[in-house]
């Protein structure tokens, strides 16, 4: 990578055993949950929590964003089209691979907060993500992620694999310290009483 922010991280950090084209292991949907029931209810816990309303954006989503009530407006962007065309709350969906183009297709200062549920962990760029989500961020916006111990281990950076669960809490709170526009992040490990463990890390916009 030619960003020198990450030579903050170690080499092969973000390998993946499959490297190949993303669009090709998200092409069939998977109307399913990753996570527990109990977890799915922290998550919404913690959004209500935050108090996170009117325009949203859930990054690399599904058929199902996991919030109590739905904002006013949702937009959800993954990779599936069949399963975001699926998700009742949302009312903007946006088919896109963050792995292949951080970019994201939106103006500035579009969202009042943006959420990333059992995803980041996939991201081979992530600190491009992060700048991209304090650009979309209204000054003061939230960029919450949360995250448990499962996953898909081929497409999981092996840095992630290679980690403790306290360990992923400091990888995400460092892509927020690296990114651009991020102020100091907050880690939490989430109540539940499931058997999957939910932790939160998530910082605010401070441009």
């Amino acid at each position: 990578m030619s960003d020198s922010r990450y030579d903050a991280f170690p080499a092969g950090f973000f390998h993946r055993s499959d490297a190949a084209d993303d669009g090709q292991f998200y092409a069939p949907p998977r109307l399913v949950t990753h996570i527990d029931d109990g977890a799915i209810a922290a998550v919404g816990a913690l959004y209500a929590r935050l108090g996170l309303t009117g325009r949203v954006l859930d990054l690399m989503s599904s058929w199902i964003s996991h919030f109590v009530t739905a904002p006013e407006h949702l937009a959800v962007l993954g990779m599936n089209e069949l399963e975001l065309a699926r998700n009742d709350m949302a009312r903007e969906r946006v088919v896109h691979d963050l792995n292949a183009e951080p970019t994201l297709p939106f103006a500035p200062a579009t969202f009042d907060a943006v959420v990333c549920c059992v995803s980041v962990d996939y991201l081979v760029r992530p600190l491009e993500v992060f700048d991209e989500a304090a650009r979309v961020l209204r000054p003061g916006g939230v960029f919450v992620c949360t995250f448990s111990n499962r996953c898909f281990p081929t497409k999981a950076i092996a840095g992630w694999l290679a980690t403790t669960d306290a360990q992923h809490c400091d990888i995400v709170a460092t892509y927020f310290r690296l990114a651009q526009g991020f102020d100091e992040p907050v880690i939490e490990r989430q109540p539940t009483t499931a058997v999957d463990p939910l932790y939160a890390v998530w910082a605010r916009s401070t441009s």
